[in-house]
Order: C-alpha cells, then structure tokens, then sequence
C-alpha cells in the first residue's frame, strides 16, 4: 500500500507511505496517489483533503531507479510522454480539484516532492521542513510544474535554482509559498486542526473562493506559463540524451540517494 486513505470529520487524509526511501515517487505511487485524489474529489462526505508523507521526510522526489530494470533504450518521446501525464498532468488536476486542500510537510521536500505540495491550496510546514529543487545539477532548469516564480517571486526563484540550496519553513512563510510554520510533533495536529475548521465552512462557497483566486492566477498567465516551461524542463533532457544518453539517469539516481 504505497497510499493510505482515510475520511474522518469531512477531512480526506491521503498518506505518502514509502517512509523507507523518504517518500520517493515510482510511477505506482503517483497512479494510486492520483486515485486517492479523485476519489476525495468525488466523496460528498468530503470536504477538505489533508496530504502529508509518513516518517521523517515528506518525499525526496522522484524515484529515479524505479524499482524495476532501466529500459533499453531511452528516448525523449518516452521522457516527454511520461512526464506529461504523470507530473504535469496530475499536478494541475490536483491543483484544480474543486475542495480546499492542504499539504503537511516535515523534513526533505525535493524537486519532485514540490510537484505533490504546491498544487495544495494551503501548506503547513514542520520547522525542519526544506524545500529545494537542485535540478540545475543535472543540466535542467527547474522541475516539470514549474511554480518556483509564482511560489517564490522571481529573484528568490533564480536564487534557489542557481545555487541548489533548500528553501528553510521560515523563509517559505516570509514569501508566502508556506501558510504556518509548526514545531514537528505538532504538524499532524495542527494541520488536522486546520482541516476541521475549513470543513465547516460552506461547501459551495469554499469551491467558489478556490476557483476565483484560481482564475485570477491563470489570467495573469499561470496556467500558461506552467504549460511553456514544461517544454523548456524537456530541452534540458533532450540535451542530457545527446551528450550522455543512459548513464545520466544513473548519475541522477546515485545524486538523490545523497540528498536523502
């Protein structure tokens, strides 16, 4: 069970449960992760949707070993197609889910782990929370959903691309990218709390709030920009394939072990 599931008060808690390799994501983990979203959309006794990740770490990403044997042959069509369903398409189907949702997250939150949090509508953070997305180590501008400029305002955003180096809760709650920092034995209850509250508020109009401030951000080009930078995201493995074909992978794979 690589995601638990469970409705309690009008709350829908979906669990990342890989703590023993910090949350990362294979492909089996983000098909049942976009199930239980679509199942907590569809839920009438659902009314706010809590994500969080059990142990230590709330995800390191993607998993790029995969759990299985490497294919024989990579190519950018695989990476593009795979890409745009799984990362890009699932995260803005969970960002545009019509119910309030919020992220809980402790520890390491790594490139692909940003792609699970920032399409939630509101994330409490553990004081030990670090956010960091060091892609540009790999030749790659920043992840597939890419919200580091709306997340970050955009000089921070270059910053933490160009140095690689994690985003603290505090800082994350002075830009605005983090609603509430917590102490860690205290996030599971505070965020709890929180969902409780939202859930009493009117369905409809927490459906209609979340769509008006949605729709101010895709007017100011959100939606777009997402949907353009994911194609400069795949000029960077494109130029990966062409300098170094399969070992890349297994260099990024031995990388995020470290970071973990």
């Amino acid at each position: 069970m690589l995601i638990r599931y469970d409705v309690a008060d009008k709350v829908a808690t979906i669990t990342l449960n890989r703590p023993e390799v910090a949350n990362a994501q294979n492909p089996e983990l983000l098909d049942e992760l976009d199930q239980a979203w679509t199942r907590a959309a569809a839920d009438e006794d659902v009314t706010v949707i809590v994500l969080r990740g059990e142990g230590k770490h709330f995800s390191s990403g993607h998993d790029l070993r995969g759990g299985g044997p490497w294919p024989d042959k990579i190519t950018l069509d695989m990476i593009y197609t795979t890409e745009a369903r799984r990362y890009l398409e699932y995260s803005l189907r969970w960002r545009n889910v019509p119910k309030p949702s919020i992220a809980a997250v402790q520890g390491r939150c790594i490139s692909g782990g940003l792609l699970l949090c920032w399409p939630c509508d509101l994330i409490v953070a553990a004081e030990d929370a670090l956010f960091s997305d060091p892609v540009v180590l790999m030749g790659i501008g920043g992840v597939e959903y890419h919200g580091h400029t709306w997340e970050l305002g955009p000089r921070k955003a270059k910053e933490i691309l160009f140095t690689g180096r994690p985003v603290t809760a505090r800082e994350a709650e002075q830009v605005g990218m983090v609603n509430k920092v917590v102490p860690r034995e205290e996030l599971d209850s505070e965020t709890a709390a929180l969902a409780r509250h939202i859930a009493t508020m009117p369905p409809f109009g927490l459906r209609q709030a979340k769509r008006a401030v949605n729709q101010t951000l895709d007017i100011q080009g959100f939606y777009a920009a997402i949907q353009s930078v994911f194609d400069i995201h795949q000029t960077g493995h494109g130029n990966a394939l062409s300098h170094t074909g399969m070992p890349i992978l297994a260099h990024l794979a031995e990388m995020k072990e470290k970071l973990k």
